[in-house]
């Protein structure tokens, strides 16, 4: 049935947001280096693909194949004295196996029970994300998560946060902005999304915008969670109400 009140449509970040891609990294590189130095390399790595995205759209460039951004970005940082462990580690195979890794990832637990209650309750719920629609295909079966609509950074032709990049999935969706909430755990991401007149919530999760002053993230957005746990609630308070920042 449809939802009956304002807000129609839950457009969701994907990795990060709802996928724990840390663990499914770390996993990926060399066990014989200690797991500490493992993770701060895939937080480093993930910022690095963050920049190069960002580095692209402020050029002028259409979206790149994750695969090859992910590629690109891991050669370069193994150029780095820093990294020479992790350089002398890896093989050409390794690299390849680890950029593969991004592909299957597990939802984070709180994010799965959020989706079924939100689409129960009539609202329609799409992922809204950077990347490729492969790596979003692939993410869906790896993670059991089920969603009405996938539109990729590929599919629509440019990265968020650009306004295109919301307005054109809304147009598809026949849905006008304030019609739709955007979840994330990016501030870019919901900053983007308000600019344009959507909703925003904030998830927290301690592997993203690690540069990010959370208690200014906070105060931006209509909502602001510590996990999914929630999340239903906050959508329904959200009918015709902003301005909430729940812990």
């Amino acid at each position: 049935m449809p939802h009956p009140f304002t807000i129609k449509a839950i457009c969701f970040d994907f990795m990060g947001t709802c996928l724990d891609w840390h663990s499914s990294i770390v996993a990926a590189l060399p066990q014989k280096l200690s797991e500490q130095d493992r993770s701060a390399f895939a937080l480093e790595w993930r910022q690095c693909y963050f920049d190069a995205n960002a580095r692209r759209q402020a050029d002028g460039h259409p979206p790149e194949d994750i695969d090859i951004t992910h590629l690109r970005v891991l050669n370069e940082m193994l150029q780095l004295p820093e990294h020479e462990a992790m350089k002398t580690s890896l093989t050409p195979t390794t690299c390849q196996s680890a950029v593969a890794a991004w592909h299957y990832q597990k939802a984070w637990p709180d994010v799965a029970p959020a989706v079924a209650a939100l689409k129960a309750q009539g609202y329609e719920v799409f992922v809204h994300a950077n990347g490729t629609t492969r790596l979003q295909l692939d993410l869906c079966r790896s993670s059991g998560l089920d969603f009405n609509m996938l539109f990729s950074s590929e599919l629509l032709g440019v990265y968020k946060p650009a306004p295109e990049a919301y307005l054109r999935g809304l147009e598809l969706l026949k849905r006008k902005p304030e019609d739709c909430v955007m979840v994330a755990a990016h501030a870019y991401d919901t900053r983007g999304a308000a600019a344009v007149g959507m909703k925003t919530v904030y998830v927290y999760r301690w592997t993203d915008d690690v540069l990010e002053d959370q208690s200014v993230v906070r105060g931006e957005n209509d909502v602001y969670l510590e996990s999914m746990n929630g999340l239903v609630e906050a959508i329904d308070r959200l009918e015709g109400v902003s301005g909430m920042n729940d812990a």
